[in-house]
């Protein structure tokens, strides 16, 4: 028996490591959010057994949990590069699947491939996957709460072309025209969980919305839970290198260490065999 509770410890190590090793490998991604794995004990025992006399046999992985925990802000100038301060999380959807994600990557920019017929362009994220806005009216005021594709237009009513975009910090998207007229065409949808913890990762700094981690609630930026939001920058990863280095030693210690538990059970259960024989 104490072979295998070795040789779960064995496993959960490697499991560790697997985790800290990718949190390291993140730790340079926009967007990522590091990842800890959490142990239980495994004890066998009845109602009947006595507590002072029960041995543990073993442990096991009891949930790999998300820390989504603010990264730093970096500031990079560039205009549809957005950062959230606080909780909230950018929606994207692909146009092929139409599947909806949530993000804390902020790094959008113009389709410049896949513009609609009309010659109007889509703010996209590195993926190709459609940044999600809210419907205003021509003032800016949120006139509804299901999020829609973020639809750059070619040219104003006049036939002026377009020239540029800046994002507010209340998360109003206004295209400007070479005829010096700029209009809104809706705010950022962020989007807040009951629970984060339970979504699921999809790679990309994206995740899916699960029933672990409730429905998204749509709301602007700089209102409610839905924390503000900075044009010109970009989230880092949270991952702390120095806190992941004390980490990966302690999980290597606790590798060796029920390595060398399973050579002194070998090494026990083959005397008890000569013994016998």
């Amino acid at each position: 028996m104490s072979y295998y509770t070795s040789l779960s410890g064995l496993q959960n190590a490697h499991t560790d490591l697997s985790v800290i090793g990718n949190n390291i490998a993140n730790a340079q991604t926009t967007g990522f959010k590091k990842s800890t794995a959490q142990f239980a004990n495994l004890v066998a025992a009845s109602a009947y057994s006595n507590p002072k006399h029960l041995v543990g046999i073993g442990a096991t992985v009891a949930e790999i949990t998300q820390n989504f925990s603010q990264g730093a802000i970096q500031q990079t100038g560039s205009a549809l590069d957005l950062a959230v301060s606080g909780d909230g999380f950018f929606t994207v959807k692909d146009p092929s699947t139409t599947q909806t994600a949530f993000t804390r990557n902020g790094n959008f920019s113009l389709d410049s491939t896949t513009v609609a017929a009309s010659g109007n362009s889509y703010i996209v994220d590195s993926s190709g996957n459609r940044l999600q806005i809210l419907a205003t009216t021509a003032a800016g005021v949120i006139t509804g709460t299901t999020p829609t594709d973020a639809t750059v237009p070619a040219a104003n009513a006049s036939g002026a072309v377009f020239s540029g975009v800046t994002v507010a910090a209340n998360g109003r998207i206004s295209a400007a025209f070479a005829d010096g007229t700029s209009s809104v065409i809706g705010s950022v949808a962020l989007a807040a969980f009951n629970s984060p913890g339970g979504l699921q990762q999809i790679g990309s700094s994206r995740y899916l919305a699960t029933g672990l981690s409730g429905s998204p609630a749509y709301g602007a930026p700089a209102s409610g839970q839905y924390g503000g939001l900075l044009s010109g920058a970009l989230e880092a990863s949270n991952v702390d290198l120095s806190s992941e280095m004390v980490n990966l030693i302690t999980a290597q210690q606790y590798f060796q260490s029920n390595a060398k538990a399973i050579d002194a059970n070998t090494t026990v259960s083959q005397a008890i065999i000569n013994l016998k024989s």
